[in-house]
């Protein structure tokens, strides 16, 4: 008899609290400045639906999502929490800042290393396939140092707490235990389907493709052009990687090619204290009793 293949359920750390986000439902606890805890429920709807979540390459685009919509929106919440504040980013708004986060990504991830190697290739006369490999060893370290330094902030460190929380609570469910505080405090606070590791693994895979594709890209416009079409490409192949790999884990070349992935979360994640496990466990049971309802116990409320 096969081995019952569990929901693949994720979340994210946000500003003294954690989101937790299933098939259908996404619930985010918080703490509030006077220490009790503030949750927030929504019914998950529009791409959430579509018909994008069942196709191999293009449902890696509800990650782009989750970190820029849904992410962006908690955190605006979580913040709010913090300040006593009610701003709310919707609308246009919402609209202009996801594009100019995206933007701001793009051009430091992207477009910088690629012109950069580009007037190196050029200056250097050297061969395509080395200017693609020097570009994105540039782009690995680019997104590296980011982290490095975002992990220095103090404010972030406490959210880096907050997603080890996360981590330890998804690695519980993940082996079948009780979701409680004694259960999650011994778990690793490294998973591999984990933000981290999608970003570096889109710099991996960006690698291999921009250096296959090298030859239909010899000029500047050609190049940058190229970097931009494809993230959508690279983001959902990277998606699919993440979710093989962490489901053959157990086999030893999978383990050592997915190793980096793991490494480079001990930058993003630290060990959280109880009243942080708190949080994420009980974001992750409300959203678990949330997922397990059936449709007419909605429609009774």
């Amino acid at each position: 008899m096969s081995e019952k293949k569990l929901p693949s359920y994720g979340g994210q750390a946000l500003i003294e609290g954690v989101l937790m986000r299933g098939s259908n439902h996404v619930v985010a606890s918080m703490r509030a400045p006077d220490g009790h805890i503030e949750v927030i429920h929504e019914e998950l709807g529009g791409i959430y639906k579509s018909w994008i979540k069942k196709v191999p390459v293009l449902r890696g685009l509800l990650v782009l999502w989750d970190s820029l919509g849904l992410g962006m929106r908690f955190l605006t919440m979580s913040a709010n929490i913090q300040t006593g504040e009610d701003e709310k980013i919707e609308g246009p708004q919402m609209v202009l800042t996801l594009l100019a986060s995206f933007g701001i990504a793009i051009l430091f991830f992207f477009i910088a290393p690629a012109w950069i190697a580009q007037i190196i290739e050029n200056k250097l006369n050297l061969a395509q396939w080395v200017s693609n490999t020097f570009e994105g060893l540039l782009r690995l370290a680019v997104v590296v140092a980011y982290m490095v330094l975002v992990s220095r902030m103090e404010e972030i460190k406490r959210v880096f707490r907050y997603h080890g929380a996360e981590h330890k609570t998804i690695n519980a469910f993940d082996q079948g235990l009780e979701i409680t505080i004694e259960n999650v405090r011994e778990q690793s606070r490294l998973h591999p389907r984990c933000g981290t590791a999608f970003m570096v693994t889109v710099v991996i895979i960006s690698i291999v493709l921009f250096i296959i594709i090298g030859p239909f890209t010899n000029t500047l416009a050609a190049r940058l052009i190229s970097r931009i079409l494809l993230i959508p490409v690279i983001a959902g192949v990277s998606y699919e990687y993440i979710q093989w790999s962490a489901r053959h884990l157990k086999n030893p070349f999978v383990k050592f090619l997915y190793y980096p992935n793991l490494m480079v979360q001990k930058i993003t994640t630290a060990d959280p204290d109880d009243s942080m496990l708190e949080c994420a466990i009980n974001s992750f049971n409300i959203m678990i009793d949330y997922e397990n309802r059936k449709e007419e116990d909605f429609a009774l409320k």
